[in-house]
């Protein structure tokens, strides 16, 4: 194989290769490297491949021995010019914590993010989490979104990170597939209320009709609402909770509820964006 000669083999768990694999938690790899772009780590040849795709940049590639001639080849086919380390499964396992069957992990560069602007311009069915933070519910909130039709994401400051390797790992790279950013990553929460304030009205300006899903006394049944196939719209998910912030509750134009049956007050944030994501794709 043309890449073997820089395929470099570990076997020591203490080997400083590992550190960021497996000694930097997500703070330490978001702040790798300041003032310079953090790190995030990728699991699986599909997720990397579709972080390669989506333009993210490797800084290193660790492949279960297995993987080196199997499934991972493909990654050594778009990867160069970064260390490629090889480990035997015992080793990986330390790593992750259970049984590797993909056998691939990439240290990789985050990028700057881009402005809300930009993430929507040519958006026609968004999606704005408040508060999430839980991973593996960013995670798989990104799935959904991605298969059901939403065309972009923005996270409110306070949401789990969606390059987390955790919700990497549950969104099965699907948050490498959609345009995403933080509304403003630099309010503190004394200031959420202004800045909720400030996002709302920008979505309007832009002509998006924004949508709250939340338990409320005037909340309307989703299959009761209509919403024109030409419009703009803004679906706006809090957390379990302590839901949507007032602020935003007040400024969306509707509020929109799933009905329950059997008593059940409610759906996990994660379930209840799949059902949404779809009535708004009708």
């Amino acid at each position: 194989m043309a890449h073997d000669s820089h395929i470099i083999p570990v076997t020591d768990f203490e080997d400083l290769v590992f550190d960021v694999y497996a000694r930097s938690n997500e703070v330490k790899l978001f702040r790798h490297d300041e003032p310079a772009q953090g790190l995030f780590i990728a699991e699986s040849v599909r997720v990397i491949l579709r972080a390669l795709d989506a333009g993210y940049a490797p800084v290193s590639l660790l492949l279960e021995e297995s993987a080196v001639t199997g499934e991972g080849a493909a990654l050594l086919e778009r990867i160069h010019n970064v260390p490629v380390y090889c480990a035997p499964q015992s080793v990986l396992e330390k790593i992750t914590g259970y049984p590797v069957t993909r056998g691939a992990l990439c240290a990789m560069r985050r990028r700057t993010l881009p402005s809300v602007t930009d993430v929507v311009e040519d958006a026609r069915r968004i999606v704005v989490l408040d508060h999430i933070m839980n991973p593996t519910n960013v995670g798989a909130i990104f799935r959904n979104a991605a298969a059901l039709g939403v065309d972009a994401v923005i996270l409110c400051n306070g949401c789990a990170d969606p390059l987390y390797r955790r919700a990497v790992r549950v969104s099965m790279g699907n948050v490498f597939l959609l345009p995403w950013t933080v509304s403003d990553a630099s309010y503190s929460d004394a200031a959420k209320d202004a800045a909720d304030a400030a996002l709302t009205i920008d979505l309007k300006a832009m002509g998006f009709s924004l949508y709250a899903l939340a338990l409320s006394d005037d909340a309307i049944a989703l299959h009761d609402i209509a919403i024109a196939k030409e419009q703009k719209t803004a679906l706006f998910l809090g957390s379990e909770n302590d839901g949507l912030s007032k602020t935003i509750l007040e400024s969306c134009d509707h509020t929109v509820m799933i009905p329950m049956a059997r008593g059940v007050d409610s759906l996990n944030v994660a379930a209840a964006s799949a059902v949404a994501f779809y009535a708004f794709s009708q």
